[in-house]
C-alpha cells in the first residue's frame, strides 16, 4: 500500500487571527494629507500573510487579490487597525478576510476604511511548492457565516479562470 499523508487537523479560525496597528506618517500620505491607498493595501497584505502564515504554519505567498473598497480616508497622525484572519482553506490556498479600520485616539471609536480578500498558497519551505493546509474549523456564528461566503467566493474565482 503506498504511503499516503494522513488528513491535517483542522485549525481553529482564532489561532490565525491577527491585530495590525499602525500610525499614518508623512511619508505614508498622498498630496491630500491622507494615508495614500497603495500603503493601506501594503498594510492589508501583511497582516494577511501573518494570518495566512499562522494557519498554515509554512511560508506563504499572495496568489489573489479580491476588490478593495475604501469608504473612508485616514489622515496623518491617525491610527490604523488591520484585523485578519484565514474564513477558508483549499487544498493548498486559504482565503483571508482583513477588516481596516481607523481608530481615534481621544475616544477609541473605530470608523470602518476599507474590507479585502486575499487568497494566499502554503509553500514548502524547502521545495517552495504548494503544500497542503489545515482545513479551517469555524467556532462562532460569524466565523460560520465567513467560512459559507468564503467558500462561494472561492467557487466564483474558480469559474472566472475557466
Amino acid at each position: 500500500m503506498p504511503n499516503t499523508p494522513q488528513a491535517l487537523p483542522p485549525r481553529p479560525v482564532a489561532d490565525s487571527r491577527v491585530e495590525m496597528t499602525e500610525i499614518v506618517f508623512p511619508n505614508d500620505a498622498n498630496p491630500l494629507g491622507n494615508a495614500m491607498g497603495g500603503r493601506v493595501m501594503h498594510w492589508i497584505d501583511i497582516c494577511a500573510a501573518l494570518a495566512a502564515g499562522r494557519h498554515a504554519r509554512t511560508p506563504v505567498v499572495t496568489a489573489n487579490v479580491d476588490n478593495i473598497d475604501f469608504h473612508n480616508p485616514i489622515p496623518v497622525g491617525g491610527i490604523v487597525v488591520l484585523l485578519g484572519s484565514v474564513n477558508f482553506a483549499g487544498r493548498t490556498s486559504m482565503e483571508v478576510g482583513v477588516k481596516v479600520w481607523q481608530e481615534e485616539r481621544s475616544t477609541g471609536n473605530r470608523k470602518h476604511v476599507a474590507s479585502a480578500y486575499l487568497t494566499f498558497v502554503s509553500l514548502d519551505p524547502e521545495s517552495r511548492l504548494p503544500r497542503p493546509v489545515p482545513p479551517v474549523q469555524p467556532e462562532t456564528d460569524d466565523e460560520r457565516r465567513r467560512f459559507v461566503a468564503a467558500q462561494e467566493r472561492r467557487a466564483h474565482r474558480l469559474a472566472s479562470r475557466k
